[in-house]
């Protein structure tokens, strides 16, 4: 059975889907869903996503011990434990921990995305093990990338054409954004840390002295877990 796959290049354009008829996967390469793809292999129980600041603040006092995210602008909100860098979800710092986590592009497209049939989170550190779940599942896919303020961003849109690569062999049929992520990919593949040096949100995160987070989160097949959402909660799916 053919089963489409489709690429949402912007969180501003997801009115155009039914989200409720696919699978939808998260993309934010730089950084949360690397980060949260890397928490999640490292132990963390659960990650929270919220859409606001003030969300994440109220669990400081409902009696339960969270670990508290909160990145706007690429930096880490004054007064929270730490931010989206994947260098805080290690696995000294998130083995059995709760995470609570709010980020200025990422946890906005998953909450847009709520409504699907599932929700899981997609990054070029689980690309593989993503990949080969997608084909195991038999449902339509909608690549949701997650961009930046709503624009259209090149990080998200070529890990997207990384997915579609791996996938239109396999009974899939591609609306013309995944054509052209796929192709974006054909141009990138040869050295993406190289390709990607172009992207603005790139140099955002050099001028904030955090080009290591660029390169870890290019990192390809570095985990295997792949975080789903279930209820309010990322968890490690079965």
């Amino acid at each position: 059975m053919t089963k489409d796959l489709s690429v949402c290049l912007s969180p501003a354009l997801i009115n155009l889907f039914q989200v409720e008829d696919y699978i939808v996967v998260i993309i934010d390469i730089f950084r949360a869903t690397s980060s949260i793809c890397y928490g999640i292999e490292n132990g963390a129980e659960a990650i929270v996503p919220v859409s606001l600041v003030e969300e994440c603040a109220a669990f400081k006092n409902n009696g339960t011990n969270y670990l508290l995210a909160a990145e706007r602008d690429g930096k880490v909100v004054e007064g929270f434990d730490f931010g989206n860098s994947p260098f805080s979800y290690t696995k000294d710092k998130v083995e059995g921990k709760t995470i609570v986590l709010t980020t200025t592009n990422g946890t906005h497209a998953l909450h847009l995305s709520r409504k699907a049939k599932k929700v899981v989170i997609g990054s070029f550190l689980n690309l593989t093990s993503l990949c080969n779940w997608l084909k195991t599942q038999n449902q339509p896919v909608l690549l949701v990338c997650a961009g930046w303020k709503n624009n259209f961003n090149l990080e998200d849109t070529l890990f997207a054409g990384a997915v579609v690569d791996q996938l239109k062999g396999a009974d899939f049929k591609l609306d013309d954004a995944a054509i052209a992520a796929n192709d974006l990919f054909e141009i990138g593949k040869s050295d993406i840390n190289q390709y990607l040096k172009k992207t603005s949100h790139g140099e955002r995160l050099k001028k904030l002295g955090i080009e290591k987070d660029i390169e870890f989160c290019l990192q390809v097949d570095l985990t295997t877990a792949i975080p789903i959402l279930e209820g309010n909660s990322l968890i490690k799916i079965n």
